[in-house]
């Protein structure tokens, strides 16, 4: 079993009836968000090369088809044609990386109608999380002013595959790892993890735990000094330090942050462990990350989990996937808050000063100026070009975020201008 089963009811519905009425005209969808979350001053485009993977493997199994034959909805002329599917159209996409924003067509499907329709779900579900995903993430890494960070996400996402692709949409935004194992092997990325509250509990006392550990694990023995009493733990930590235990760094997973921070930093500071770093990992997201480093408090790295992964304060966006033209002809839905626009799209980006000025969206054939972000990426189902690797998406997603306006790059809400031509 495959998976194409991975769809909406109603896109095979509508796919038979397009073949009985003869409606098999080329098409062409545009996936697009219509409006940014009030949280949102941009999205990063994410999830282009798991589209890929999924539509190169589209197809329908025969036990596929024994169990959509069941369901008593479909001829047997259509359940011969979905035997038979293969994805051989055209996709068209920003790639991966690249800052965009609403109305902006991010992936656009050109094929037969009833091919392209059929992929509607599998299209939005792939683009839209890691999309949403990279968005946080960017604007974390914005706010943490070159600290650490380190996805902690994993176990708070929704179910395991999330969680590998939300690892993979920070680390191309920015992160500098992930405690994802999986996540680390598929994609190269670096992975951190020391120790839990468990392992310091199982064992008769801190200083002990904190021995066994260094033991074994030496380079890298970032403590977790939070089970029990916070500073007197740190002091702990500073005697074993100064008694040459190699200590990398203290962890604050629960309590009063600041005041933690602060009186930690000043417990190592005191017994001339400047070099030990403090890792926090507790209520962090780019809201609290920026009042702490505003606030000035002396923390090194920040391991950023729930809020993360779910996207807590902008857990979807409002994204579609819509027929813009028809056998050449323009098509537009007009319904109130949810216009689209017709024809195959360019996104022609505009610079002053070094930095993003607007962008404009025109039709294919007419762009006349400006950086065209739209590639063609697969041409009768096969890709035009090898994708980019993960480092390089995560390069081009640094320097599109250096030239973002300096009030984008800020958490206050604010407005980039697309002008749809």
């Amino acid at each position: 079993m495959g998976i194409a089963l991975f769809t909406d009811l109603y896109e095979l519905t509508m796919a038979q009836s397009y073949l009985e009425h003869h409606k098999t005209g080329n098409a062409v969808f545009s996936l697009f968000a219509r409006r940014l979350p009030p949280e949102r001053n941009f999205l990063i485009s994410c999830g282009l090369a798991t589209l890929v993977d999924y539509l190169k493997a589209f197809q329908f199994f025969p036990v596929d088809i024994e169990y959509l034959r069941s369901l008593n909805k479909f001829s047997p002329g259509f359940l011969d044609y979905l035997a038979n599917y293969r994805f051989r159209g055209k996709l068209y996409a920003i790639p991966e990386g690249r800052v965009v924003f609403q109305n902006e067509p991010i992936i656009q499907v050109e094929g037969s109608l009833p091919e392209v329709q059929i992929l509607e779900t599998i299209v939005i579900n792939c683009i839209h999380f890691q999309t949403l995903i990279a968005a946080k993430a960017a604007r974390t890494v914005l706010a943490s002013r070159g600290k650490t960070l380190v996805d902690f996400g994993l176990r708070r996402s929704h179910m395991p595959t999330a969680g590998i692709f939300a690892a993979r949409a920070a680390y191309i935004a920015g992160f500098d790892g992930t405690s994802d194992v999986e996540a680390g092997r598929r994609f190269a990325m670096p992975v951190f993890g020391t120790m839990a509250h468990s392992y310091v509990m199982v064992f008769e006392s801190e200083a002990e735990a904190f021995r066994a550990f260094a033991k074994t694990f030496p380079q890298n023995a970032m403590l977790l000094i939070d089970t029990y009493d916070t500073l007197k733990c740190a002091k702990t930590v500073a005697r074993l330090a100064q008694a040459g235990l190699p200590v990398k760094g203290v962890r604050l997973d629960s309590g009063d942050i600041p005041s933690q921070a602060l009186a930690v930093r000043k417990i190592l500071d005191q017994a001339g462990l400047q070099q030990v770093q403090i890792f926090v990992s507790s209520g962090v997201d780019e809201y609290s990350i920026d009042d702490w480093l505003a606030a000035g408090l002396p923390i090194d790295a920040f391991g950023v989990g729930t809020h993360f992964i779910t996207s807590a304060d902008a857990p979807y966006l409002d994204m579609a996937y819509k027929l813009t033209e028809y056998e050449g002809q323009p098509k537009i839905k007009t319904s109130p808050g949810k216009v689209t626009f017709p024809y195959k799209r360019q996104v022609l980006r505009f610079y002053q000063d070094g930095g993003m000025e607007h962008d404009e969206t025109v039709r294919i054939g007419e762009e006349k100026s400006g950086e065209p972000l739209v590639q063609l990426i697969m041409d009768r189902g096969e890709l035009t070009a090898p994708l980019p690797k993960t480092e390089q998406i995560r390069q081009t997603c640094r320097h599109d975020l250096e030239q973002l306006p300096p009030a984008l790059r800020q958490l206050a809400k604010s407005e980039y201008p697309v002008i749809i031509n």
